[in-house]
Protein backbone atom coordinates (compact mmCIF):
# COMPACT_ATOMS: atom_id res chain seq x y z
CA UNK A 1 0.00 0.00 0.00
CA UNK A 2 1.18 3.26 -1.18
CA UNK A 3 -0.23 6.55 -0.05
CA UNK A 4 0.66 9.89 -1.41
CA UNK A 5 -0.20 13.56 -0.33
CA UNK A 6 1.41 16.23 -2.59
CA UNK A 7 0.70 20.09 -2.13
CA UNK A 8 1.38 22.28 -4.98
CA UNK A 9 3.36 25.06 -3.16
CA UNK A 10 6.88 24.75 -3.08
CA UNK A 11 7.38 25.57 1.13
CA UNK A 12 4.97 23.38 1.74
CA UNK A 13 5.25 19.29 3.57
CA UNK A 14 4.34 16.82 1.47
CA UNK A 15 3.61 13.14 2.83
CA UNK A 16 4.28 9.72 1.90
CA UNK A 17 3.10 6.90 3.94
CA UNK A 18 3.62 2.86 2.59
CA UNK A 19 3.83 -0.52 4.15
CA UNK A 20 6.63 -1.96 5.50
CA UNK A 21 9.03 -2.93 3.07
CA UNK A 22 12.42 -3.03 2.45
CA UNK A 23 11.46 -1.68 -1.38
CA UNK A 24 12.42 1.16 -1.25
CA UNK A 25 13.91 2.63 -4.39
CA UNK A 26 10.70 4.04 -5.65
CA UNK A 27 10.03 5.80 -2.35
CA UNK A 28 13.42 7.17 -2.18
CA UNK A 29 13.24 8.14 -5.94
CA UNK A 30 9.98 10.10 -4.69
CA UNK A 31 11.51 11.56 -1.75
CA UNK A 32 14.83 12.61 -3.95
CA UNK A 33 12.59 14.38 -6.58
CA UNK A 34 12.95 18.06 -5.24
CA UNK A 35 17.14 17.46 -4.18
CA UNK A 36 19.56 19.25 -6.23
CA UNK A 37 21.69 16.80 -8.49
CA UNK A 38 24.63 17.25 -6.58
CA UNK A 39 23.19 15.89 -3.29
CA UNK A 40 21.10 13.46 -4.35
CA UNK A 41 23.71 10.66 -3.74
CA UNK A 42 24.75 11.28 -0.57
CA UNK A 43 21.10 11.74 0.60
CA UNK A 44 19.84 8.64 -1.09
CA UNK A 45 22.23 6.78 0.93
CA UNK A 46 21.50 8.72 4.27
CA UNK A 47 17.44 8.72 3.41
CA UNK A 48 17.95 4.42 2.90
CA UNK A 49 19.69 4.01 5.66
CA UNK A 50 17.01 5.70 8.02
CA UNK A 51 14.27 3.75 6.02
CA UNK A 52 15.58 0.27 6.61
CA UNK A 53 15.90 1.50 10.28
CA UNK A 54 12.72 2.36 10.43
CA UNK A 55 11.10 -1.01 8.61
CA UNK A 56 13.71 -3.02 10.40
CA UNK A 57 14.10 -1.84 13.88
CA UNK A 58 11.04 0.02 14.29
CA UNK A 59 8.38 -2.31 12.51
CA UNK A 60 10.71 -5.18 13.04
CA UNK A 61 9.82 -5.63 9.20
CA UNK A 62 5.54 -6.45 10.16
CA UNK A 63 4.18 -5.45 6.85
CA UNK A 64 0.84 -4.98 8.61
CA UNK A 65 2.59 -1.54 10.35
CA UNK A 66 3.24 1.76 7.93
CA UNK A 67 6.44 4.29 7.48
CA UNK A 68 5.47 7.98 7.04
CA UNK A 69 7.80 10.34 5.51
CA UNK A 70 6.69 13.74 5.53
CA UNK A 71 9.40 16.06 3.45
CA UNK A 72 9.54 19.81 2.96
CA UNK A 73 12.51 21.89 0.51
CA UNK A 74 12.92 25.46 1.39
CA UNK A 75 15.28 27.80 0.47
CA UNK A 76 17.44 26.79 3.39
CA UNK A 77 17.10 23.37 2.67
CA UNK A 78 15.28 19.82 2.98
CA UNK A 79 13.69 18.27 6.27
CA UNK A 80 12.81 14.43 6.02
CA UNK A 81 10.16 13.57 9.00
CA UNK A 82 10.27 9.56 9.64
CA UNK A 83 7.68 8.10 11.87
CA UNK A 84 7.63 4.19 12.55
CA UNK A 85 4.51 2.36 14.24
CA UNK A 86 7.16 0.62 16.25
CA UNK A 87 7.62 0.59 20.59
CA UNK A 88 10.15 3.12 20.27
CA UNK A 89 13.59 3.01 22.25
CA UNK A 90 13.69 0.95 25.76
CA UNK A 91 15.37 4.20 26.88
CA UNK A 92 15.98 7.18 24.62
CA UNK A 93 18.38 8.29 26.73
CA UNK A 94 20.51 5.35 25.30
CA UNK A 95 20.59 6.90 22.11
CA UNK A 96 21.48 10.67 22.89
CA UNK A 97 20.95 13.02 25.87
CA UNK A 98 21.03 15.38 23.41
CA UNK A 99 18.88 17.18 21.26
CA UNK A 100 20.68 16.49 18.22
CA UNK A 101 23.49 13.77 17.50
CA UNK A 102 26.12 16.83 16.77
CA UNK A 103 27.75 16.47 20.37
CA UNK A 104 31.68 15.47 20.40
CA UNK A 105 30.83 13.51 23.60
CA UNK A 106 28.75 10.95 21.34
CA UNK A 107 30.45 10.23 18.24
CA UNK A 108 32.39 7.46 18.62
CA UNK A 109 29.74 5.39 20.31
CA UNK A 110 27.91 5.60 16.60
CA UNK A 111 30.53 4.04 15.10
CA UNK A 112 31.11 0.24 15.31
CA UNK A 113 34.60 -1.28 15.48
CA UNK A 114 35.76 -1.96 12.00
CA UNK A 115 34.74 -6.02 11.99
CA UNK A 116 31.19 -5.76 13.03
CA UNK A 117 28.80 -6.70 10.28
CA UNK A 118 26.07 -4.00 11.64
CA UNK A 119 25.70 -1.07 13.39
CA UNK A 120 26.88 1.50 10.73
CA UNK A 121 23.30 3.30 9.98
CA UNK A 122 23.57 5.72 12.47
CA UNK A 123 27.03 6.80 11.89
CA UNK A 124 26.03 7.27 8.12
CA UNK A 125 23.39 9.66 9.39
CA UNK A 126 25.71 11.97 11.52
CA UNK A 127 27.96 12.10 8.11
CA UNK A 128 25.27 12.58 5.46
CA UNK A 129 22.48 14.94 7.27
CA UNK A 130 23.39 18.31 9.45
CA UNK A 131 20.45 17.15 11.54
CA UNK A 132 20.00 13.85 13.14
CA UNK A 133 17.02 13.89 15.88
CA UNK A 134 14.56 11.47 17.13
CA UNK A 135 11.29 12.53 19.34
CA UNK A 136 10.84 11.09 23.02
CA UNK A 137 9.90 7.72 22.61
CA UNK A 138 11.84 6.66 19.11
CA UNK A 139 9.27 6.41 16.97
CA UNK A 140 10.11 9.60 14.37
CA UNK A 141 13.23 10.41 13.42
CA UNK A 142 13.74 13.81 11.87
CA UNK A 143 16.67 15.08 9.21
CA UNK A 144 17.93 18.08 8.03
CA UNK A 145 20.05 18.81 4.98
CA UNK A 146 21.23 22.36 4.49
CA UNK A 147 21.67 23.43 0.48
CA UNK A 148 25.18 24.79 -0.01
CA UNK A 149 25.29 28.28 -1.54
CA UNK A 150 27.66 28.66 -4.20
CA UNK A 151 30.24 31.62 -3.34
CA UNK A 152 30.71 34.39 -5.36
CA UNK A 153 34.68 34.76 -5.20
CA UNK A 154 34.37 31.22 -7.06
CA UNK A 155 31.81 32.60 -9.74
CA UNK A 156 34.16 35.98 -9.89
CA UNK A 157 37.39 34.01 -10.29
CA UNK A 158 36.03 32.25 -12.73
CA UNK A 159 35.16 35.39 -14.86
CA UNK A 160 38.38 36.58 -13.97
CA UNK A 161 40.23 34.11 -15.39
CA UNK A 162 37.96 33.63 -18.63
CA UNK A 163 38.54 37.34 -19.20
CA UNK A 164 42.49 36.55 -19.18
CA UNK A 165 41.89 34.09 -22.22
CA UNK A 166 39.61 36.72 -23.76
CA UNK A 167 42.94 39.87 -23.61
CA UNK A 168 44.89 37.29 -25.24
Amino acid sequence: MLNISVNRKKSQWHRVSFSSTLYLYPIIDLLLNRVHRSLQNEIRLGLQEALVNAVTHGNALNPGKSITVEYKQSAQGYCWVITDQGNGFANPTDVCDQSNLDCPDCISQWFPPDESENGRGLGILIQVFDQVHWNANGTQLRLSKKIPRRSNTLIQQFFAESSRFFSL
